[in-house]
């Protein structure tokens, strides 16, 4: 099999379908990626321990921090202790919730997450400038802002009092 057919089969599963975890596997959340194919997981009892990915995911699918997972334990393992059997995409969780089998705590942590890392809408100028007004080297409103940054600002009597200083 090429590997653009692997791809689009593996794809199409992961994609697909709807997996209810079994009775063995549990649903993970990605704490973040050390390397080789390695992913370190926290359970929703809040357990934290390392799971590889299978071949016919690699370089296939993309795997980043805060995204969630069903595996299968393995009982050999002393550091890698789980394997990934599912990746679970936004639909998939959202089934899950809907089915009443996503656990609570990774509720609870996402709704507290969602409201601290809200960013802020950066304020337009109120009335465009004209083309053929000249504007001032220190009016940078009308600069792209990129929202993934954050925004400091500063206020006149900040700068003020350092310039008394």
């Amino acid at each position: 099999m090429s590997q653009a057919t692997k791809r689009k089969h593996v794809v199409k599963e992961v994609l697909g379908e709807h997996m209810v975890p079994s009775d063995q596997q549990q649903i993970v959340r990605v704490l973040r990626t050390p390397g080789n194919n390695l992913h370190e997981v926290e359970t929703a009892q809040g357990q934290r321990f390392l799971v590889s990915m299978p071949s016919k995911y690699r370089k296939n699918i993309w795997i980043k921090r805060g995204d969630f997972l069903i595996v299968d334990p393995i009982e050999e393992g002393e550091k890698v202790k789980a394997e990934i059997s599912f990746v679970l995409c936004k639909d998939h969780v959202r089934s899950l919730k809907k089915d009443g089998l996503w656990p609570e705590a990774f509720e609870v942590a996402e709704k507290h997450n969602n409201n601290r890392n809200r960013p802020t809408q950066p304020e337009l100028p109120a009335e465009p400038q004209s083309s053929g007004e000249e504007s001032s080297s220190e009016d940078d409103s009308d600069l792209f802002v990129n929202t993934n940054r954050r925004q400091y600002h500063e206020s006149e009597e900040e700068s003020e009092e350092e310039e008394a200083a």
